[in-house]
Parts: C-alpha cells; sequence; structure tokens
C-alpha cells in the first residue's frame, strides 16, 4: 500500500489526512489548532503542521504530500528569508481603503481584465499597499512576498533561499497580481501597490513535483477551496457552497471569468482550469453568533431554527457581522429587521440567523449563473453543513436540492489527492468518488430572499 499526505493549514487549524494513493481510503488523520486573530507569525503553522503529523502518526510510511491553505494573506519575508512581520490573514480588514484606492486608481474593469478579479481587502495586492503607507520601515525590509501555503512548502522543502519560492496557480490567483487567463505576473499592478517589485514565488504545473521533505515529493499544493474542489473530485456543472470560517460559492470551469463588479472572483483552480468563486465574511460564525445571542449551543440553534416556521414570521438578520466582503461592506455591521412581539422569540432569531446566512450565499449562486455558469448539481460541505437546520434550510433558499456528503477534510483530501497525482505522473489528477452523499429538497422561499434583499440593499 502506497501512501499519500494531505494538509489543511487553515485559518483556525491545521488538519493532515494520510490516504491510500490507489483507493483513497482513509488511513489515519490529526490536527492541531492556530492562534486566533487575523495577524499570525507564520512559525505557529510551522508548529501545528508538526503537531498534527505526529498526531497523525507522523510520515515515515508517506511517500507524497502537498499542502493546501488558507488563501490570500501576506507572508513578507527579507532577503535572507526571515519573515518581516507577522502575516496578515485574508480575513485581516484594515487593508479595505487600500483596496478602495487601488480600484478608483485605475477602475474596476481594468483590474478585472487584468487579473479576473476586482480587489478587495482580502486580497495581497491590497495589504501590500496598506503595509506601504501604514509601515514603511517593515516594507522596505520586504525582499519577497508569498502566502501561507508557500511558504508552509518552501519550510517543508528545507529552504532558506527566497529564490526558491514555489507556488500554483490557484493560490496565485487570490493576490491580485497573477492572472489566470495569461497564467502571467502582472509585475506592474504589484508596483503600483508597494512602489516597487519584490520577488515572487515561481507558479509550478499542476502535479509538478516541486521538492523534497526528506524522501518525501511535494506537491505545488493549493489554495484551499481549489484543494476542496479536488478532495470533492468536482467537475464542470458541480457547484460547491462551503460554509466554513468564510462562506464560498465556486465552481470549476473550462474558461476564465473577469466580472467588473467585484462578486465573482475569476481565480484558477488546482489542474490547470479556472475556478469562478463568490466569497462571504460571515458563514459559520453567524451561527455560532446566533447560538449565543439564544442562550444555547449549536445543536439547539439547530432545534429551535427547525422549530420556527419558514421566513421566521418576516424577521430578518443581515449577517454581516464581521464586515463582508461580497457585497464589499468591510465596516458594515449585522442587523436585525422585522421585529415585532409575535416573532421576538430564540427560535425565530435561531430561523433568521440560518436563512439570513444562506441568503447571502444563494447571492454568490446568482451571481455564478449571471455569468453562464452551469448549474447541474449544488454540493454544501464545510463546518456549516453538519448543522441539520442548515442542509434543511438550504434548498429552500438556494431554490435547488442539495447534495451533502458526509462531514469530512475535503481540503486535506484534495491535498492528499494531489500528493497521489504527483506519484502518478499522469495528466489529470485521480477522479474521487464520495460516497453516502445526501440529498435534500424543499420548496424555494423567493419571498424570504426578497425582503432579505430589500433589507440588504438598505445597508448597502
Amino acid at each position: 500500500m502506497r501512501l499519500a499526505a494531505g494538509v489543511d493549514s487553515s485559518t483556525q487549524s491545521c488538519k493532515v489526512v494520510i490516504r491510500d494513493v490507489d483507493s483513497g481510503a482513509l488511513i489515519r488523520q490529526g490536527s492541531a489548532p492556530h492562534p486566533a486573530g487575523t495577524e499570525v507569525d507564520p512559525e505557529a503553522w510551522w508548529q501545528a503542521l508538526h503537531t498534527a503529523i505526529e498526531a497523525a502518526g507522523g510520515l515515515d510510511d508517506v511517500e507524497a504530500l502537498a499542502v493546501g491553505g488558507q488563501q490570500h494573506g501576506m507572508v513578507c519575508l527579507d532577503e535572507h528569508g526571515e519573515v518581516v512581520r507577522p502575516a496578515l490573514l485574508w480575513n485581516d480588514t484594515r487593508s479595505a481603503q487600500a483596496a478602495t484606492d487601488l480600484v478608483g486608481e485605475l477602475g474596476a474593469e481594468v483590474w478585472a481584465q487584468a487579473v479576473g478579479s476586482v480587489p478587495v481587502a482580502s486580497f495581497t495586492v491590497t495589504k501590500l499597499r496598506w503595509l506601504a503607507e501604514h509601515e514603511p520601515e517593515n516594507a522596505a525590509r520586504v525582499a519577497a512576498v508569498c502566502l501561507p501555503h508557500d511558504w508552509l512548502t518552501w519550510r517543508l522543502r528545507g529552504s532558506t533561499d527566497i529564490s526558491e519560492l514555489i507556488t500554483d496557480r490557484s493560490d496565485a490567483s487570490g493576490t491580485g497580481y497573477w492572472s489566470p487567463a495569461t497564467g502571467e505576473y502582472r509585475q506592474d499592478l504589484l508596483k503600483r501597490a508597494f512602489g516597487r517589485e519584490v520577488l515572487l514565488p515561481r507558479v509550478a504545473g499542476a502535479g509538478e513535483v516541486v521538492g523534497r521533505f526528506g524522501d518525501i515529493a511535494l506537491g505545488p499544493g493549493a489554495g484551499d477551496n481549489a484543494a476542496a474542489a479536488l478532495g470533492l473530485g468536482a467537475r464542470a456543472g458541480d457547484v460547491v457552497v462551503s460554509i466554513g470560517t468564510s462562506g464560498t460559492v465556486f465552481a470549476v470551469s473550462d474558461i476564465p471569468t473577469a466580472e467588473a463588479t467585484g462578486t465573482v472572483a475569476g481565480f484558477a483552480d488546482a489542474t490547470g482550469r479556472f475556478l469562478p468563486l463568490v466569497c462571504t465574511l460571515n458563514a459559520a460564525r453567524v451561527l455560532d453568533a446566533g447560538a449565543a445571542m439564544s442562550g444555547t449551543d449549536l445543536d439547539g440553534l439547530s432545534k429551535a431554527a427547525l422549530s420556527a416556521p419558514p421566513g421566521a414570521d418576516g424577521l430578518i438578520l443581515i449577517p454581516y457581522l464581521e464586515g463582508e466582503r461580497t457585497p464589499n461592506l468591510p465596516d458594515a455591521a449585522g442587523s436585525l429587521h422585522g421585529l415585532r412581539l409575535a416573532n421576538a422569540t430564540s427560535a425565530h432569531l435561531a430561523r433568521a440567523a440560518v436563512e439570513g446566512m444562506l441568503c447571502g450565499l444563494a447571492d454568490g449562486l446568482d451571481a455564478l449563473t449571471a455569468l453562464g455558469v452551469p448549474v447541474e448539481r449544488i454540493l454544501l460541505i464545510g463546518g456549516g453543513a453538519r448543522s441539520e437546520a442548515v442542509r434543511t434550510i438550504a434548498p429552500a433558499i438556494l431554490g435547488r436540492p442539495v447534495a451533502v456528503p458526509p462531514p469530512g477534510e475535503y481540503v486535506a483530501d484534495g491535498a492528499a489527492a494531489q500528493a497521489a497525482w504527483v506519484l502518478a505522473g499522469s495528466e489529470e489528477p485521480p477522479r474521487r468518488v464520495t460516497q453516502g452523499t445526501e440529498t435534500f429538497e424543499a420548496e424555494p422561499l423567493p419571498e424570504v430572499r426578497k425582503r432579505y434583499h430589500e433589507y440588504r440593499d438598505r445597508v448597502a
């Protein structure tokens, strides 16, 4: 039996899965937490990775490994490969004004055509502008910029030479200075943001062996959503709705997208194709907040939400609890609307929290279909999908049947699939078929979406 390991270095934790190369069967796994916050010393990721590997029983029998990681972010290195400052994560919104300024300087259409996406606070390019403006001494020390998964792969290779940094096209496509359509960096855009050019990681080919960790072959890795698509075996026609720290709606596409409103990010996937994606900042933590406000836990929130009528008797939650990325409202706050004596109950609040979160994701689905992205199947994954209320209510809000695979570490699974791919040396990654998928159907609730839009548009 040959084994491959996949890593998911996410916002909140590091997960490691070890799978059989041929069958894809899970052999063992482990995890370790990451520090809280929106800026983190990358060394914490390195330590968590080793703890997770140990918890997974080590890598002595593993032949290949790849790292999936949280997208965007900003890891700045000096000429000696030392970290200049704690990494800014994707969900750090201090660069919101920088994003506004960069879009204003060139125009949204120019950005969309150049890199497939319009910059928002999450993107690396906006964080570099913030760094140049607010920490000029740190900015002056920067010799190279990479992403979380790039840095971990580089460390696994045992390198301290910044010229040996490597990334993949899926993660590069979230920086704001790499074009999925041309496969090239736009140093001119990076220079506009940061004031000068810096060294950037080489973009490896899909399925390329990029180095070794001891005797273990290393794949190029991937951004978290692209890795999840690999782990699910997603193909054209599949739309994935992932409810984690962030909420994402994405699809595998054979052609690149460029959309100037900024709603859809025109990312690349990890196979040589494309991954149009909509991201919301507020997803599973809306459920956490709803449970806290209701004085219960997530299971209690689910039961309460299902006990309330569809539409929560007119109670609407706009779930911008941490600002929002889509729509681009980094300074917005959450709000309740339509509160009356008849719906002033914890059950109604629970229902409004679930429906409000799902309405934001349904807007993302609408944005993809408006670009002509085919929708043959919706796959619902992530921690939020473990909620019975979410699974039950999702098809009513999304307006389509929803397929829910069993809970799993799909980002880490996708990284493991990539690791198996580099061992095989084939043109295409192994096709993983998810067993035990359950389909949920419900009567659509367009009136809930309509009321949600009325109040959402007031915030915007």
